[in-house]
């Protein structure tokens, strides 16, 4: 692809797959890798699973699904600009929240609580074993044979795990290397001690630039914010200030509009000019040059970092915290937590899960079954088998 910088992913240079298929006369390697993601039951799951606001409040709030598209269309733009492949960008984008688990982060804090002493939860690592294992529907083989890029891009989206002698790094160091890091069958060697590539470095500020815009309109749609608590906060108090100038007499929502748009638009146009020059300095001339270069090349300028953090810290308080998050965020959390401790004790799960415990191994195969069934849930699904399992209908659906 002539289009391509010397330092993008050509896939037609790809690693491959763990299992050699037939050639495709109309799609590229990256396509074809974006085309399974969007058809796996995984994929279509995001719609039913929780972004920060539960099913129940509304349909207008995002989900995991509507992230996504947004993740994908925002690292897609970065990469276009970068001389990057999209396609790739796109893939790592689409599949990387296909390991989060229903009710948001609140099921995810359970999980890493459950899975404890039987190596641990961390949903980057449970992608993985979404497209690796868990995606059944083909005749050859389990997951979803993906090119080794896409792989890396979904495990190494936030930086290297390990540094060159194997150490933990980064989050990693406190939390311990995810559970199966060891064991991801992919066509070559994942280089756990390297950058990922830069299209998946551009789904990674993708998905920061996504969140941040969208969780001020689903706050400000809840009732949560106003755009004058915004006109005081570093990165969109700016922003702000300059739509109330603009348009003093618009509707509340209208004003949100422009501020969540204007945000995009800026961060994104910031990222790619500071990775642009990243990238120029840094001088890769292959993309194995940018996994050794030993720093994130896709990335905000500092000053727009700090205040980046800043807004971050405005949501948390503001937002993720408010008790009309937390209330249902608590419910879904002791949801989670009972579904799992039931299944672990009886493997009462239906269809292939429930064999699939009574052939485990050991406690531990046991449990990650078990992990894998719940990760796997939407949100309506966990209530109605909390229902069964318990004869009890929670009130938040």
């Amino acid at each position: 692809m002539s289009s391509l910088a010397p330092y993008a992913s050509d896939p037609a240079r790809t690693r491959g797959r763990l299992f050699v298929p037939g050639a495709s006369p109309t799609r590229s390697e990256f396509q074809r890798d974006r085309d399974r993601i969007i058809h796996s039951t995984a994929f279509r799951r995001l719609q039913h699973k929780t972004q920060v606001f539960l099913h129940h409040e509304g349909q207008h709030f995002r989900t995991r699904l509507t992230h996504t598209l947004e993740v994908s269309q925002i690292a897609r733009s970065i990469a276009r600009a970068l001389g990057l492949n999209e396609d790739l960008a796109e893939a790592v984008a689409l599949a990387h929240d296909l390991g989060h688990t229903p009710f948001g982060h609140a099921g995810e804090r359970v999980m890493a609580e459950r899975m404890g002493k039987w190596g641990g939860f961390d949903h980057n690592m449970q992608a993985l074993r979404v497209v690796t294992k868990l995606e059944n529907r083909y005749a050859a083989h389990d997951g979803l044979n993906l090119t080794w890029e896409t792989l890396e891009g979904i495990l190494k989206h936030n930086g290297p795990l390990t540094g060159a002698g194997g150490q933990p790094v980064g989050r990693y160091v406190e939390q311990g290397l995810p559970p199966g890091y060891d064991k991801v069958e992919a066509s070559a060697d994942l280089m756990l001690d390297t950058h990922a590539s830069l299209e998946a470095q551009a789904a990674a500020i993708a998905d920061d630039i996504a969140y941040n815009a969208h969780d001020i309109d689903d706050a400000a749609r809840a009732g949560l914010l106003t755009i004058g608590d915004l006109l005081d906060v570093p990165l969109v108090g700016p922003i702000a200030r300059e739509v109330l100038d603009l348009w003093p007499g618009a509707e509340r929502y209208r004003q949100i509009h422009e501020v969540q748009r204007r945000l995009i638009t800026r961060t994104i146009e910031a990222v790619i000019a500071e990775s642009a020059a990243r990238i120029a300095k840094a001088d890769p001339r292959d993309a194995d040059a940018v996994r050794r270069c030993g720093r994130t090349l896709v990335g905000f300028p500092e000053a727009m970092a700090r205040d980046e953090r800043a807004l971050k810290a405005l949501l948390f308080a503001r937002v993720y915290r408010h008790p009309k998050v937390m209330e249902p965020v608590e419910a879904g959390e002791a949801i989670v937590g009972r579904l799992f401790d039931a299944y672990l004790d009886t493997g009462d799960m239906p269809g292939r899960w429930g064999a699939l415990w009574r052939d485990a191994p050991d406690a531990m195969a046991r449990a990650r079954t078990v992990c894998d069934f719940v990760a796997g849930m939407t949100d309506p699904f966990a209530l109605d088998e909390h229902a069964r399992l318990f004869d009890e209908r929670s009130d938040f659906r």
